[in-house]
């Protein structure tokens, strides 16, 4: 399909026929963006090929400006065809919401709830869910796990209704809770050469092999600024994507480990892990309930988002030897 199948209209006025648009246009641009070109769009839609040229053709015309841009890899959207992929994600969204509401009406369902949890709340939000949903019987709960810069990245559709997170993204839009308090310390394995000492420094630390979350975990960049803050770099032995592999590590005596004392709430009640005594430590942070201030909450969703709001910090793993929850 040639640049020319593509004209549009200058008109200052061109924008305002955006109220004319159908769901079968915004479909077709979303298709050739997901797919690279109107062939494997027309593909997907289950329509003809110049069906979905026909869609786009009439988009752009009513965009007033060139939505597509043919390059070596492909068909890609211009800003202005970013900008109405955007309205495209919106509209889908609302969709769904309306279709949940009137499920909800209609006696069909009790409702779905989309919440994402970055891994190290995973320790508690599954407790947190079994009571509500104890509430709530009829109201299904989809639970997505991810590191904190997946879950971030989540937050810019609108996939999930909100999220359980730590320190909220400063580049989307957000409604925020307050869950509740997440202290991290540093552990090492029951009989660590530090365990009966006190008042250590990160410089006594220095010589110690760290088993940390990859890059991206806000444990991870947590523990980095931590060291930076000090003019020190630790040893860094494994990177692992997973607290539990981490602990099991520690436990081997494979090194020391920066981590949220909600992992670890376990270990250190059963005496496999210690806590070590640490200057500045614990790192208390907060847990926070996050969603995008333009996402339209259903009841069931709305209903969850409060429950974690009020009630959440019930849930949180006691850590005895910080003195509670």
């Amino acid at each position: 399909m040639s640049a020319k199948e593509f004209s549009y209209n200058g008109s200052s006025h061109a924008a305002a026929q955006l109220r004319h648009l159908t769901i079968r246009q915004l479909r077709s641009l979303a298709a050739l963006s997901a797919k690279g070109s109107v062939t494997a769009a027309s593909g997907h839609l289950g329509l003809t090929q110049p069906a979905v040229t026909q869609q786009l053709r009439q988009l752009q015309d009513l965009a007033g400006l060139p939505l597509v841009q043919r390059t070596g890899d492909g068909m890609l959207l211009t800003e202005a065809g970013k900008e109405v992929l955007a309205l495209a994600e919106r509209v889908e969204a609302a969709i769904m919401d309306c279709q949940g509401a009137l499920d909800l009406l209609a006696g069909r369902t009790g409702g779905t709830v989309q919440l994402g949890a970055v891994s190290t709340a995973k320790y508690f939000v599954p407790h947190a869910i079994a009571a509500f949903s104890k509430r709530h019987p009829k109201i299904e709960i989809k639970l997505t796990i991810g590191n904190r810069e997946e879950i971030r990245e989540a937050m810019h559709g609108y996939d999930l209704d909100f999220a359980v997170m730590g320190r909220p993204p400063a580049d989307v839009s957000v409604d925020v809770r307050q869950l509740g308090r997440n202290p991290h310390v540093i552990v090492a394995r029951k009989g660590h050469w530090l365990e009966k000492d006190s008042g250590l420094s990160l410089t006594d630390l220095v010589h110690e092999t760290f088993l940390t979350r990859e890059p991206g975990s806000g444990t991870r960049t947590l523990m980095e600024g931590m060291f930076q803050r000090s003019d020190l770099e630790p040893i860094i032995g494994m990177e692992m994507s997973s607290n539990e592999t981490i602990k099991q590590a520690v436990i081997a005596g494979l090194g020391i480990a920066f981590i949220s004392a909600h992992t670890v709430a376990h270990e250190l009640a059963e005496g496999r892990l210690i806590v070590l005594d640490v200057a500045g430590l614990p790192i208390v942070r907060q847990w926070y309930v996050i969603r995008r201030s333009d996402k339209v909450l259903l009841p069931p969703a709305q209903a969850m988002f409060d429950f974690l709001g009020s009630e959440g910090a019930n849930y949180l793993p006691v850590v005895p030897e910080l003195g509670g929850p």
